[in-house]
């Protein structure tokens, strides 16, 4: 690269103008911001910034020698990163532009989790969260004490104040936790799961200003509740509300799951433990029973990788060992701990192939969960004793787009759940898919009031018969008595000639679904283009495979 590009990718200030610099033949174009974060009224005192925390929570290793490091793990993380990730700036973008009037709304509401130490000090002194005033930074310098805490996305002093008030009642969730209130002596408290002791205690407050208190809720589903829990309102051309829907119900699938009853709540999965004994903390520090990892694994090394490929831009602090650490542990979670697939039956009669296929969820919600932008499917291929292919469902190109789905190649167009398939131009796909209040498919969240489809797997023990609204199985797959909390059956009935055959079957799942950053094209703003082009440059790996199954006929 060229001294003056070089000049031009490292100065450039990220989003919020039409300014758009090349930044090279193998990276994004780098849009320019010129929007400047003001502090509001505030106090940016009540959290800390997550460099003040990892000086004593780094360098800390379990007894098989593994680095289970608080601050590196965290920090290579999607929660780190949540101020940083360009397809939420994008995607409040084209919020933003389909509801130009209810801008501020929509960046105080979408700050509470992406931003939420940032919004929260603005809610405090009596204003609302906002998002394209702390965009990416391709300078990667924060110049403030209120920028410094936004970038830090959701961070150590984020978590570790929300109090126990509200936890698991509809008042806390869409990010609206309680931020815990100061002692009496006016010393913040940073909650924890351990007793401290005074003198540990008083060296915490020495160096951050924040001294640490006992709270065993600090472990429980619903701290992860309040921002994995989403209602989100939908807007009429005129800014006027005219429904909801529910966005995300992480925590609701989970409590009509058996998970609930066996006590696996969030933390067990997405912050698996470390048996000790083990310091917390690298400075003085007591050994504890466990700790808890902080890699916050999720399913979205996609993101994670794109971020990495692009960090000067993004301003990400995180180093490329661990942002690809936090990938790659995610994708061993994806292939071992997700998901299950067999084949029960592979039968070759009068000239056809009778194959079901069956598939399990290993999590505690629905698979996937979160954000509705995710899907899951079958790609399954049979091959003749030549290894020719003879039948293929489910093949995804370079593009991320899936052969065959009827969505990919027209986003007013719906794939249906199968019971059966026999020809390859139908694929079962695990997806929810979001409608207008007139029943056309959308990807804009602020659009839709309605679910036109979600066959996504079912947690075990989930009941689909009592799920309540928010969470129900809609469309074919509510009438598919094969479609339930063990698992769904798809029966393949294929025309074959000769044999014998190898059946391939594997479960792929893809974060951010094709459809949902290609309907980002037709919004001219420097968010959207940027990362459309990010996405394409790295489409081919959008997808992985994280189950599969092999047989042969006789």
């Amino acid at each position: 690269m060229s001294r003056s590009r070089t000049l031009l990718s490292v100065a450039a200030l990220l989003w919020g103008s039409s300014v758009i610099v090349t930044a090279g033949r193998d990276q994004a174009p780098v849009p320019v911001r010129t929007e400047v974060a003001q502090a509001s009224s505030g106090d940016p005192a009540m959290f800390a910034p997550s460099s003040e925390c990892l000086a004593c929570h780094n360098n800390l290793v379990a007894p098989s020698g593994e680095d289970i490091s608080i601050g590196a793990s965290w920090r290579g993380s999607i929660m780190a990163n949540a101020a940083r990730d360009p397809y939420f700036f994008a995607s409040v973008r084209r919020e933003v532009l389909d509801h130009p009037s209810r801008q501020a709304h929509i960046e105080d509401e979408c700050a509470a989790c992406h931003l939420p130490a940032a919004q929260k000090i603005a809610r405090a002194g009596g204003s609302t969260g906002r998002v394209f005033a702390f965009a990416p930074r391709s300078d990667a310098v924060a110049q403030s004490a209120l920028e410094r805490l936004a970038v830090d996305g959701v961070s150590c002093t984020v978590c570790h104040q929300i109090a126990r008030d509200r936890l698991g009642t509809p008042e806390s969730f869409n990010g609206n936790f309680v931020v815990a209130a100061p002692r009496a002596d006016g010393r913040r408290r940073v909650l924890g799961p351990y007793l401290p002791d005074p003198g540990r205690a008083r060296l915490m407050h020495s160096v951050t200003g924040f001294e640490q208190e006992e709270a065993p809720h600090i472990r429980e589903s619903e701290v992860c509740a309040t921002c994995h829990t989403l209602i989100t309102e939908a807007f009429g051309q005129d800014g006027r509300v005219i429904g909801s829907l529910h966005e995300q119900k992480n925590y609701q699938e989970w409590q009509h799951s058996a998970f609930m009853a066996e006590r696996r709540g969030c933390q067990s999965c997405h912050m698996p433990v470390v048996q000790g004994p083990v310091r917390v903390s690298s400075v003085a520090g007591l050994e504890r029973p466990t700790l808890s990892r902080h890699t916050f694994l999720g399913g979205n090394a996609f993101m994670l990788r794109l971020m990495n490929r692009y960090r000067a831009e993004l301003g990400i602090q995180a180093t490329p060992a661990e942002l690809e650490a936090t990938a790659r542990a995610t994708i061993r979670q994806l292939e071992q701990d997700t998901a299950r697939v067999r084949i029960a039956r592979a039968d070759v009669s009068g000239g056809a192939l009778a194959l079901d296929v069956v598939v399990e969820n290993l999590t505690g919600h629905k698979f996937p969960t979160g954000y509705p932008s995710r899907r899951a499917w079958l790609h399954v291929v049979v091959r003749d004793a030549q290894g020719r292919v003879v039948f293929e469902s489910g093949r995804v190109s370079d593009t991320g787009a899936i052969d065959g789905n009827a969505s990919d190649a027209n986003g007013t167009t719906i794939e249906p759940h199968f019971e059966q398939i026999t020809t390859p131009d139908a694929v079962q796909i695990y997806e929810s898919i979001m409608g207008t209040p007139a029943g056309v498919p959308t990807t804009g969240l602020l659009q839709a009031t309605q679910y036109l489809k979600d066959n996504r797997l079912l947690p075990r023990g989930f009941n689909k018969a009592t799920a309540p609204a928010g969470i129900a199985v809609i469309g074919g797959a509510a009438r598919d008595a094969d479609f339930t909390g063990d698992g769904d059956v798809v029966r393949y009935r294929v025309a074959v000639a000769g044999g014998p055959f190898t059946i391939d079957v594997a479960l792929r799942y893809q974060p951010i679904a094709f459809r949902w950053a290609q309907n980002l094209s037709a919004y001219d703003a420097p968010e959207t283009r940027w990362f459309v082009n990010a996405f394409n440059s790295l489409s081919s790996g959008s997808s992985i495979v994280v189950a599969t199954a092999t047989r042969k006929t006789d």
